[in-house]
């Protein structure tokens, strides 16, 4: 089974952004985003491709599938 790992966490700070505000530009949750960041859940491809565009980072450098 694939490894997922999430850096988002990495992304998200420098961005000086808190996890509410990031939940808020993607449309979702702070619990979402403080799961994406434990590796506890796996984003669609539209929250995904938000985040990346939101943090200014390419999606497979937040979010690692081995």
């Amino acid at each position: 089974m694939a490894e997922f790992e999430c850096r988002l966490k990495k992304y998200r700070l420098l961005k000086d952004l808190t996890q509410e505000q990031l939940a808020a530009q993607v449309g979702v949750r702070r619990e979402t985003i403080m799961r994406l960041e434990k590796a506890q859940y796996n984003p669609s491809l539209k929250l995904a491709i938000d985040i990346s565009r939101a943090v200014e980072a390419p999606i497979e450098e937040i979010f690692i599938f081995d």
